[in-house]
């Protein structure tokens, strides 16, 4: 596998929402790490022999992957469920913050980049279109009974409103509606 291959592997069946967070399960994307390169290693940093480094109470962990020969570095506070940095941190606390900033480290690889990115899939996947083609027909037709430009744009705003946000169909309609502006404009 390769970071092409990583960077297209949809991991949305392996994460976990918490909050308004995404988070990807350590445990699978390490499995997949050592699938996608079974020389992949990582790494925590150390301070003055502690696996993080303190900062006015609080603390920060650094992982590095080394996979395809090349090594990525991240850092990650230890934070709590609302994302604030917790003073005075447990071990638990720091193990967790280790384990996903290993995970966050993999993505600089390309295994789930496209969560930290705020996408909801990888490159070049696109969801499944959930409009009805009979629907959008029957609205493109509307669009040819129209007369005016008022008529045109508020049967406009009932088909964009109907694509569900789907770029295709957006598209379609977008131009027949400029199609038939032209006509209406010709005919005045």
């Amino acid at each position: 596998m390769s970071i092409q291959e990583l960077l297209k592997l949809n991991v949305n069946d392996h994460t976990e929402r918490k909050g308004n967070l995404t988070y990807l399960s350590w445990a699978w994307a390490w499995a997949e790490a050592l699938k996608a390169d079974p020389n992949a290693t990582w790494d925590v940093q150390l301070f003055d022999n502690k696996c993080y480094m303190e900062i006015n109470g609080t603390a920060m962990v650094w992982v590095t992957v080394q996979m395809f020969g090349k090594q990525m570095t991240c850092q990650l506070p230890v934070m709590d469920h609302r994302n604030k940095a917790i003073v005075n941190p447990d071990a638990f606390q720091v193990n967790t913050a280790i384990m996903r900033c290993m995970t966050k480290a993999l993505s600089l690889h390309g295994l789930g980049l496209y969560i930290y990115a705020g996408e909801d899939l990888p490159q070049g996947e696109e969801p499944e279109s959930t409009v009805n083609e009979s629907e959008m027909a029957d609205y493109m037709a509307l669009f040819d009974e129209c007369v005016t430009i008022e008529a045109l744009q508020k049967a406009f705003v009932k088909a964009i409103a109907a694509t569900d946000g789907d770029k295709d169909w957006q598209k379609k309609l977008i131009a027949k509606k400029d199609e038939i502006k032209k006509k209406i404009g010709a005919t005045k």
